[in-house]
């Protein structure tokens, strides 16, 4: 059975024994149209993406129950690291610096707000493993960012790294407590 295309994506050089090796105008204009409408679709997509940090952080600072804040986190420490990593290659040390620390406050929030429930996370995993996994993925691409600069840019990093990695292991100490 052979598949029926609308006419706008329909090209004579397609058909089988058309005989037309050459391009009809009109395609080629539908064909410029379309890679056009896919380009500004992107171009949005881009934008609109820039924005994703503060959603994330809105939904995140809204959300009152520590589980469900814990599971936000995956999606909110990506887009906070990608703006970390964009700060940092612009040069943008201290800006850079301070989205990291506000990770980390995040961060906190998270095991904190976890700890007060006294949920058994070795039990009932929900939210501590997802806190734990996005903060082991945070770590390693702070460590590969944290490579990349001079010793003197590294110390205030390297401080902060060193809070995350006590609470991924408290995390890990939780979920596989033997």
């Amino acid at each position: 059975m052979q598949a029926v295309l609308p006419k706008v994506f329909e090209c004579p050089c397609w058909r089988a024994g058309s005989g037309n090796s050459g391009y009809d105008r009109g395609m080629l204009q539908r064909r410029h149209a379309l890679t056009s409408i896919l380009a500004v679709g992107t171009f949005v997509g881009l934008v609109s993406g820039q924005g994703s940090v503060l959603e994330f952080q809105t939904c995140f600072t809204q959300e009152t129950d520590a589980m469900r804040r814990a599971q936000r986190m995956p999606k909110l420490g990506d887009a906070e690291f990608d703006e970390i990593t964009r700060d940092i290659d612009a040069g943008k040390l201290p800006e850079a610096l301070a989205i990291l620390k506000e990770y980390r406050t995040e961060i906190q929030s998270c095991e904190k707000g976890l700890d007060a429930k006294g949920i058994d996370a070795e039990r009932h995993p929900k939210g501590f493993k997802q806190l734990e996994i996005s903060l082991r993925q945070s770590l390693r691409r702070l460590n590969n960012l944290i490579a990349g600069l001079t010793s003197d840019e590294q110390v205030p990093f390297l401080e902060v790294r060193v809070d995350l990695d006590e609470l991924n292991r408290h995390l890990i100490h939780e979920l596989f407590p033997r």
